[in-house]
């Protein structure tokens, strides 16, 4: 069975393989967002990491333990040693954050794809774009 989408002059039918190509959407789209916001989250700690090796710079040369935060511990360790940890940090985020755009272009392709079979049916009678927040 096969909905109608009425627009002025034109009638589009909604076959099962067009519901599915939009709920196809609809779900790569979330997940788009979703990562979308992940990788915002983890910009942010690459820069918070990169603010504390600018702070290790300020303290080199002392000879008093830094804190490093390990889970919920924070532990004494030479400045040396917390700007080793701090570097092996960041290159772990980097990665996370290659593997994050990674993803979002696989979805990004999909969504593309999709885009362009369902325009090519409904027209302007199906709307795709993201709202703007």
């Amino acid at each position: 069975m096969a909905a109608t989408i009425k627009d002025g002059d034109t009638d589009a039918q909604v076959t099962l393989e067009d519901q599915q190509k939009i709920n196809k959407f609809a779900i790569n789209n979330a997940k788009l967002q979703d990562l979308r916001g992940e990788l915002k989250l983890k910009k942010k700690e690459l820069e918070n990491l990169q603010d504390a090796v600018d702070e290790l710079l300020m303290l080199e040369g002392e000879e008093e333990g830094v804190p490093y935060q390990i889970g919920e511990l924070f532990v004494n360790t030479s400045t040396e040693e917390a700007g080793v940890l701090i570097e092996k940090a960041k290159e772990a985020v980097q990665e996370e954050i290659k593997r994050l755009e990674g993803q979002m272009d696989v979805h990004k392709n999909i969504l593309s794809d999709l885009k362009v079979q369902l325009y090519a049916k409904f027209g302007s009678n199906i709307n795709l774009e993201a709202e703007e927040d």
